[in-house]
């Protein structure tokens, strides 16, 4: 029991993840950048999601220390870049809303990530290896549901602005049959009146 213990708790001290989910707002014609502290070998994984302002679009991108490109996605409502990395320091990843002159943008992101564990580190017992691909296989999970939460909030406004329209369409339609209606009676009730000339 001790064993299994020490084995969870050295998983937690070995592999902490760079784990932190956000929710921002980038306004027409700005960027908003994030960076990450990385060393050699170290994977990071970033997911988004546009989940209001415009037409659900956001251009991103992913730059080494030395602005070197590792990644770019140009006008996207949802990606994803997982990089390892080349070498230490600081990695820089943007969101920019600069191709929109009106629309505010909602962001929904999420930074994740493993730290290199190398070669020369005590040999890896099968559990401890097992604990780790639940662990991502978790973390896959929960970035697909938080994914699937920003769809149906996005879709659900969809569904009750329709409906609103179609609710305020009806009240004209029948305001309008009824206009109608009583502008027939009348006419037809002025057509059939005797008038008598004396």
């Amino acid at each position: 029991m001790s064993r299994i213990f020490t084995v969870c708790l050295s998983l937690l001290c070995l592999l902490p993840p760079l784990l932190s989910a956000h929710l921002i707002d980038v306004d027409a014609g700005q960027k908003e950048c994030f960076f990450e502290d990385l060393h050699q070998h170290d994977k990071m994984t970033v997911t988004y999601q546009v989940g209001g302002g415009g037409h659900l679009d956001i251009d991103f991108w992913l730059a080494d220390p030395e602005n070197r490109l590792l990644g770019k996605q140009i006008r996207q409502s949802t990606g994803t870049i997982s990089i390892t990395a080349e070498k230490d320091g600081r990695h820089e990843y943007c969101f920019s809303n600069q191709m929109s002159a009106i629309a505010d943008k909602i962001v929904s992101f999420n930074v994740h990530g493993i730290i290199y564990v190398g070669e020369d580190a005590d040999v890896i017992a099968p559990i401890e290896r097992e604990i780790r691909t639940l662990s991502n296989g978790l973390q896959s999970v929960k970035d697909e549901q938080e994914y699937i939460v920003v769809r149906e909030k996005t879709h659900r406004n969809t569904a009750e602005s329709t409906n609103s329209r179609v609710k305020w369409w009806s009240v004209v339609q029948a305001i309008v049959l009824f206009s109608v209606v009583g502008w027939q009676v009348y006419y037809l009730k002025s057509f059939f009146e005797i008038k008598r000339v004396i």
